[in-house]
């Protein structure tokens, strides 16, 4: 669901009012039945907002949840006390949507050579990669700790509570379900006050930042190493703005209906280390990978710690899309996070720390959009080349950008300093990421900020790729 567009909120506002009118109506009839009324009526608004982005979506999300519910159930019926072996078969099957749909293309033609053109036509359902990990962690939590299987309609408003269902947070059993089995519709002024807040600064962090640096964003150069290293930085601080906006909005909504969901992003370019990055940048993919591929295969208690640190950030890479360039990603980030652990003696000022933490993180960040193979190595050549950074590539830099756009460019990054400023200073000083971005006088300057600056065309949440 794209929050950045009316529809999504008209479609809400609507599905919301048949809902108060219809529980109203209940509860002066039947209102012993409001309680299964809730969350039928919650189920119901959200497969409905799915329906309304996409009838592709709406199936593959039906095949997926209710195969992973039914096919748990009967592992746990009649194949209990051999329940790992049938994850052998339940996990793949749950797989199967997602490999098709986002990898079959790269596989049968990129990685095997086939050069089939139907391979090459098949769309990305949205959300497909967050809803997948999620009911497999769900499978994997009930069976490893005995839990009990949830009612049917408890389990679906689990699977697809609809504010986070297309690009997260991706939550876990232990933090979702028990509020969904005791879900009620209540208004409560603290949940709508709270929820508001993280709303406001989701559509600032997305509206004013994230779009606005996605203008100013060019990637053709490949001769001028400056050029590169302001694409890295334009590109990393608008994936940030717009993913964690996105997620601050649902945080939000979540909120508003009563609903704690987990914070995905907690000031990731705050970090003095790669290890921190990895603890503030999309926490919950981070959570699973750890809980449920590093952990099995051995995590930091055997000897190979290292090669499953790779093993980890290459799945994750190829997690973030079917190419090459995702896979080279996740291979510097597992080469960035080994260095980092077995650097952790040294003593290094945390202001370089985070200096060194930021080169790494924004020198990845090329792999991530520059899909040209070809491209994408001449360009990380040209950055690790010393004899490119001459003063003759910086005025070529400075004069690829007229008057107008400079001073665009100029105030945007400003603001987005300003902005990161504000979140270290709430990580810092109040251990609270966004505290003082979030303070009411704070919110009413994001606001007017937003409302003046804000493009007037929308763009899709990045992520929705993914």
């Amino acid at each position: 669901m794209n929050f950045a567009e009316v529809r999504f909120w008209e479609y809400l506002l609507v599905g919301l009012g048949v809902l108060v009118i219809a529980r109203f109506s209940i509860a002066l009839a039947r209102p012993t039945v409001l309680r299964v009324f809730d969350k039928l009526a919650l189920l119901t608004l959200g497969l409905s907002l799915l329906v309304c982005m996409s009838w592709v979506t709406f199936l593959i999300f039906l095949v997926v949840a209710v195969g992973t519910y039914f096919g748990l159930a009967w592992i746990i019926s009649y194949h209990a006390r051999h329940a790992s072996k049938y994850l052998l078969l339940l996990i793949p099957l749950q797989l199967l949507p997602l490999f098709y749909t986002k990898y079959a293309n790269f596989v049968g033609n990129y990685v095997l050579g086939f050069n089939l053109e139907l391979l090459a036509r098949v769309t990305i359902p949205v959300g497909i990669s967050f809803y997948t990990f999620q009911k497999i962690a769900f499978v994997v939590d009930t069976l490893a700790f005995k839990h009990p299987m949830p009612r049917f309609l408890d389990y679906m408003n689990f699977a697809g509570f609809f504010p986070q269902i297309v690009a997260g947070p991706i939550e876990r059993r232990a933090d979702l379900l028990a509020q969904m089995e005791a879900f009620r519709f209540r208004w409560l002024p603290e949940n709508l006050n709270a929820g508001a807040s993280w709303i406001a600064l989701g559509f600032f962090f997305k509206c004013c930042l994230a779009d606005n640096l996605n203008l100013l964003f060019k990637r053709s150069s490949e001769t001028n190493p400056f050029l590169v290293w302001l694409a890295n930085i334009l590109f990393g601080l608008r994936i940030y703005y717009d993913f964690a906006g996105y997620s601050l909005i649902a945080v939000g909504l979540a909120r508003c209906l009563g609903i704690k969901l987990t914070l995905n992003f907690l000031s990731p370019y705050c970090s003095t280390s790669m290890v921190e990055f990895w603890h503030r940048w999309h926490v919950t993919l981070s959570q699973w990978f750890r809980d449920y591929v590093y952990v099995p295969l051995g995590g930091n208690r055997v000897r190979f710690w290292a090669l499953n640190i790779m093993i980890v950030f290459v799945v994750s890479g190829l997690w973030h899309g079917a190419g090459w360039n995702f896979v080279l990603w996740g291979f510097l980030h597992g080469a960035f996070l080994i260095a980092n652990r077995l650097s952790t003696r040294l003593s290094v000022p945390r202001p370089i720390a985070w200096g060194l933490t930021m080169v790494a993180s924004f020198f990845a960040w090329l792999c991530f959009y520059e899909t040209n193979n070809q491209a994408l190595w001449t360009k990380l050549k040209l950055l690790l080349t010393p004899d490119a950074y001459r003063s003759s590539a910086l005025k070529e830099a400075l004069a690829s950008y007229d008057g107008g756009d400079r001073f665009t460019l100029g105030c945007m990054l400003i603001l987005a300093v300003a902005t990161l400023i504000a979140e270290w200073l709430s990580v810092r000083r109040r251990n609270e990421p966004y505290h003082y971005l979030r303070h009411p006088v704070a919110l009413m300057i994001l606001v007017i900020f937003t409302v003046l600056l804000a493009p007037g065309k929308s763009n899709g949440f990045i992520y929705f790729a993914f």
